[in-house]
Formats: structure tokens, sequence, C-alpha cells
């Protein structure tokens, strides 16, 4: 599973590189940073306790971090991952499912589509990508219900944090700009963020969903059903 994983990330990255000419390549100083930074006695996970959420040093003083677990539970706004039905939708037309087809714009636009798509992701082990897309969704929506402070952080910490095992792939300005801006976080913090996932998924993963047998399967079932048919 994890050489699998491996391979999709490196099949996200080049898929970025192509689409990003004359972008830098994300650094990877901050892995080796990481590696390097000495334990401390008696912390099973030094950088865990004491590294900042919104930057890639080691330093003890940030504040952001007191507290996490606390402000996890408040404010997540992380879709569930495991659910059998995801989004709450109905069953696709088989009219919609020939859509998705047209378009990833009209897959990602319906539910179902977004729900049959996520589980095909899963299969890739690149859930987060939409997961992330749908958190941005929602952050972006859910304007006064609690304060962008508190659901920036969360979408920070669940997708950007390079300690997150949820991290999503973002190339190297779009993540230095999330960093320089979130500790003063607006509803357009993501905005760049979500535009790059959303075109890595329409060129990386959209293809090989539509050749896939779960698309097939799905769009035979619903012709079987079908009183046309």
């Amino acid at each position: 599973m994890g050489s699998e994983r491996m391979e999709m990330r490196k099949r996200q990255m080049s898929v970025q590189q192509e689409s990003a000419a004359g972008e830098t390549a994300p650094s990877q100083q901050d892995q080796q940073d990481q590696q390097d930074q000495p334990g401390q006695p008696g912390q099973a996970n030094p950088r865990g306790s004491n590294a900042c959420c919104f930057c890639w040093c080691c330093c003890c003083s940030c504040s952001w971090n007191e507290d996490r677990d606390e402000r996890n539970r408040k404010a997540s706004y992380d879709v569930k991952e495991g659910t059998s039905d995801c989004e709450d939708c109905p069953m696709p037309t088989l009219e919609e499912v020939h859509s998705w087809g047209q378009s990833f714009d009209k897959l990602m636009c319906c539910p179902a589509g977004r729900n049959s798509f996520r589980q095909f992701l899963r299969t890739e082990f690149s859930e987060e990508n939409m997961l992330f897309w749908l958190a941005c969704e929602e952050f972006s929506k859910d304007a006064n219900k609690t304060p962008v402070e508190e659901r920036a952080r969360a979408i920070y910490e669940d997708y950007i944090s390079i300690l997150s095992p949820k991290e999503v792939s973002l190339d190297s300005r779009v993540r230095e700009t999330i960093n320089r801006n979130i500790q003063e976080p607006n509803l357009q913090t993501f905005e760049d963020a979500q535009v790059q996932i959303y075109t890595l998924m329409q060129r990386d993963s959209y293809p090989r969903y539509m050749n896939s047998s779960a698309y097939k399967n799905l769009l035979n079932t619903l012709s079987e059903q079908s009183p046309e048919s």
C-alpha cells in the first residue's frame, strides 16, 4: 500500500510540473529538517508537540499549538472518511452518468458523481484531494457559523501541514502563499490551492476514472435498469 501511494504522489507531482511550466519544484528541505530535528527528553514525538502549525520550523513558541486537540474537535471541516455513502444524494440517472463523461465539471457538479469519483480516488490512495476540495467549498460558503480563523486552522492542519497524513500535493508558490497568509486568513486563503487540486484531479485522475471498471459497471447497471433498454 505504501509503494502504491508513493507512485500516486509521484504521478501527481509530474502532472503539476507539466501544468505549471517554470514553477519551482516543492522544496525537500523541510522533510530533511524534520529528520534532523533532535529529540527532547521525555517526549515521544518532539516535532508533533513543538512544531509550528503555520511554518516549517521547530519553534516551541507558536501559540497555535495550544489546545490543538480541542480546536480540532470544535472546528473540523473534514468530510468524514470511510463512509459508504459519502455525500447524501439519490442514485444518479443514466443521463447523469453519461454526462460525467462529457466534462470533469459536470462530474463535480453532481453529488452522486463526486461520490463515485471519491470512491475511485480512495482506491488510488488520493482521496485527500477530493476531501480538501470539499472542505474548501464548505469553507467559502459557510461565512457566518464559525470564525474564519478557526475553520482555516482546521483545513491547514488537515491538508496543508507537512505533518498531516492527508497532506495534498501543492507547488511551492501556492504553499508559501498560504503559509504567509494563514495567520490572518480570509475566505480566499485557499482559493489558489483549491484550483490547483481541482486541475490535478481533472488532468490526472479523471481520465483514469472514465476508463475504470467502477464507472463502466455503474453505466452498465443503469443501462440494464433503463426502460428504454
